[in-house]
């Protein structure tokens, strides 16, 4: 990517990275530790035209578990709909399109605004 001055990276977190005590400390520590490498190498990259960019989804529902995706539906603010690995994916295609462009050292939550909840 350097030589071509050019490209994108994009790093999977969690929105745990805004959100927290509902997940082990180790987890927590992993999914900071991406968001601020994104932030580093953006810095460090940006200079070749590279824009790093990191994907915060709240938990996936599988199809098959039903009673997972009933209580992740209940817990998040946005009601009437189910994040599936198809939403996260069509938010990833997004950012590391032509689209997103000027779009770089980005922690993008897919929550359906879940981290926003008060306690």
């Amino acid at each position: 990517m350097v030589p071509q001055k050019g490209g994108t990276i994009l790093l999977t977190g969690s929105a745990v990275t805004a959100n927290y005590g509902m997940v082990p400390h180790v987890y927590t520590a992993s999914k900071h530790a991406v968001v601020g490498l994104v932030k580093n190498l953006c810095v460090e990259l940006g200079g070749f035209g590279i824009r790093v960019n990191c994907i915060s989804p709240f938990a996936v529902a599988t199809p098959d578990e039903k009673a997972f995706e009933e209580m992740f539906s209940t817990m998040g603010n946005l009601k009437g709909v189910v994040l599936k690995s198809k939403d996260v994916a069509e938010v990833a295609l997004n950012l590391v399109s032509d689209e997103s462009r000027y779009l770089s050292g980005l922690n993008l939550l897919v929550d359906g605004g879940f981290c926003l909840k008060s306690a």
